[in-house]
């Protein structure tokens, strides 16, 4: 889902690198407010020394197993679904203005009517849950790190409550005049407390969305995507459907895939409405910002006029799309056409690959031989092909029987790259090869050369490939790296782009989206240390490896830095244009959107926020043309 995962990796580096970032004169902090409270200070400064602390020795990798997770926002009583209302702020020390923020109105549960039946099914199916599944299969045993729900959702990635638009947010600094649009960036956000294992991933998707016009910080608000799930388990007032990652492992993951199925075939869920969390990527496309995970089609979410965020519900692209969309679909754009894939764990074909036209008319599905399911979070285009990555990383549901994760790195089989025309009528127009011992969870580009014949993949490799999944005493590396796949002679070369000295885990992120596809000299990538936390983001030149750090300061952090490019008909180069990023104070309380320019590395403006805003995953930036377009 950053798509970065708070597996318990520390990493013990220190360093110092040159910033050209501005030092805002008041780096001054009120002391923390009280609980549902938060202060508006100045901005922070932003530091470009980096400070690492390793992780203390001694500590145990496995953690007791908590029923109910730490929250940040109040609980509902026990049965009910949670609603809670956004922090606000309270004037601070600076004297800015007060922000009025509207309280959010309660969800109304619209409760399940259940016959005779049905009652009694839940009633005993509760009873097997609580009585066998949680009390003899999950609770006498510890939780890994990567699956335990105080580590998962700690801190500020705890879930928040929906903030409804809050207008005029006070801006530091100045927004560059063109941009115009509405930021906005998508997240796991648990509407319910978990009840056994939870992955990070696992979370109901919220989209938070910040409008800008004529330099002015419009409106910002919050809301949880309304899927078919999220809206079965609020009317039931619990979770239902397994989490994918931290409830399906070992035996108590079978007996809750049981519980999953009798419960539906007893009518008290409907799967077939949809199971998806939507919490992972965002694209607009076609009128249609859509937010998506892998695990479902995508949801169509409308940006209203006064700046607040409408479901409007599981988009098929009016029938065609009747197979799960992975959360990275690539938009081409010199053809305004939407690239993707779709994967399935259990049957085949077990991937296929389709494209939608800049209409929205979909492509027949090329189906693409695999000899097992494997993990695809991402793929890459380039002006004529596709690029798809076969890793290490399958599926293998067999290993729940043996007490095991079914998320499984297979050490036998040997990565791979697919070269496949954007056109093509089947898979047997693909070419395949080989890059041994690759993992890639994220690719930033791809490009053709024609020179040397060669496809040139941009990639963060990640090792150990499957630590964002499973537990591991191994320190989690992510080293961008140059692929270069020579589709002739079926040969590959791989090389790290920044120099060992200079070498830092980056991840997400992305490059000028009006260059997808073609030769980019930047790329712009989140800075994950000390990991799974981002400290600040680099600008990468990807030719020469130099690397410019924009830090957030001590004790912040955010996320994927997404970049808004100027118009191409008025642009001086690749790299002109603006970071947008969201960072949280994690001593004050408080979320920040700082815009900085691409070019220069400089801060240009802070936009404090109403509300706390929990480290996410995707973003994208909606123009204001492309708003008077939605559907």
């Amino acid at each position: 889902h950053p798509d970065l995962t708070p597996a318990p990796h520390a990493l013990s580096r220190n360093r110092t690198h040159a910033n050209s970032a501005q030092t805002p004169p008041d780096s001054r902090r009120d002391p923390p407010p009280p609980p549902q409270m938060q202060t508006l200070t100045a901005s922070t400064s932003v530091s470009s020394i980096q400070r690492h602390r390793p992780r203390p020795a001694g500590r145990s990798s496995s953690v007791s197993f908590t029923a109910r997770a730490v929250s940040s926002v109040p609980r509902a009583p026990s049965g009910a679904a949670r609603a809670p209302a956004p922090s606000q702020f309270v004037r601070g020390a600076d004297a800015k203005p007060l922000i009025a923020v509207p309280k959010a109105p309660a969800v109304e549960r619209q409760e399940k009517k259940l016959n005779f039946f049905q009652r009694a099914a839940a009633t005993a199916l509760d009873a097997f849950e609580e009585g066998f599944v949680a009390n003899v299969l999950e609770r006498p045993h510890g939780l890994s790190r990567t699956v335990d729900p105080a580590v998962q959702i700690a801190g500020n990635f705890a879930p928040v409550g929906e903030t409804p638009p809050v207008h005029a947010l006070p801006v530091t600094g100045r927004i560059p005049p063109f941009i115009n649009g509405v930021y906005a960036r998508n997240g796991a956000n648990p509407h319910f407390d978990p009840v056994a294992g939870h992955h990070l991933f696992d979370g109901d998707g919220m989209v938070h969305a910040l409008r800008i016009r004529n330099g002015v910080a419009e409106t910002y608000a919050s809301r949880f995507t309304e899927t078919e799930r999220l809206q079965q388990e609020r009317a039931l007032g619990r979770p239902m459907f397994p989490k994918a990652i931290g409830e399906l492992h070992g035996h108590s993951g079978i007996a809750r895939l049981a519980l999953f199925y009798a419960r539906a075939a007893c009518g008290l869920i409907d799967p077939s409405r949809g199971t998806g969390v939507a919490n992972a990527g965002l694209v607009y496309f076609n009128g249609h910002l859509l937010a998506m995970s892998e695990d479902d089609i995508p949801y169509h979410v409308r940006v209203t006029d006064d700046g607040d965020l409408q479901t409007v519900g599981r988009y098929d692209f009016d029938g065609q799309l009747e197979c799960p969309m992975i959360a990275h679909p690539k938009l081409d754009p010199a053809t305004g056409e939407l690239h993707a894939l779709s994967y399935d764990v259990i049957k085949k074909p077990y991937l296929k690959y389709f494209y939608f036209a800049a209409d929205g008319t979909k492509s027949a599905d090329v189906e693409i031989p695999l000899d097992q399911p494997t993990m695809i979070h991402d793929f890459a285009i380039t002006e004529n092909y596709v690029v798809v990555p076969d890793h290490q990383v399958v599926f293998k549901l067999q290993e729940m029987l043996r007490g095991g994760s079914p998320v499984v790195l297979d050490k036998e089989k040997t990565s791979r790259f697919g070269v496949l025309p954007k056109c093509a009528a089947d898979a047997s127009e693909m070419v395949w090869v080989d890059v041994p011992d690759c993992f890639c969870f994220h690719l930033w580009n791809a490009w053709e050369e024609e020179e040397t014949e060669e496809v040139v993949v941009i990639g963060s490799c990640m090792t150990p490939a499957d630590s964002i999944f499973n537990e591991s005493d191994e320190c989690l590396e992510s080293v961008l790296t140059e692929i270069r796949l020579n589709t002739r002679t079926g040969e590959s070369t791989r090389r790290p782009i920044l120099a060992l000295s200079e070498q830092v885990n980056l991840e997400v992120g992305m490059v000028n989206s009006n260059l997808l596809g073609r030769k980019t000299r930047y790329a712009y990538l989140a800075v994950a240390e000390p990991w799974p936390k981002v400290s600040g983001f680099a600008k990468v030149d990807l030719a020469t490896g130099e690397l410019t750090k924009f830090e957030y300061g001590e004790g912040r952090f955010g996320g994927e830095p997404c970049f808004v490019p100027m118009d191409p008909a008025a642009s001086r180069g690749e790299d002109d244009g603006y970071i947008l990023t969201f960072v949280h104070d994690e001593a004050a309380g408080t979320s920040e959107l700082l815009v900085v320019n691409a070019a220069d590395m400089r801060l240009e403006a802070t936009i404090q926020l109403p509300s706390r805003v929990p480290y996410g995953f995707h973003g994208t930036f909606v123009t204001g043309k492309e708003l008077e377009s939605q559907a």
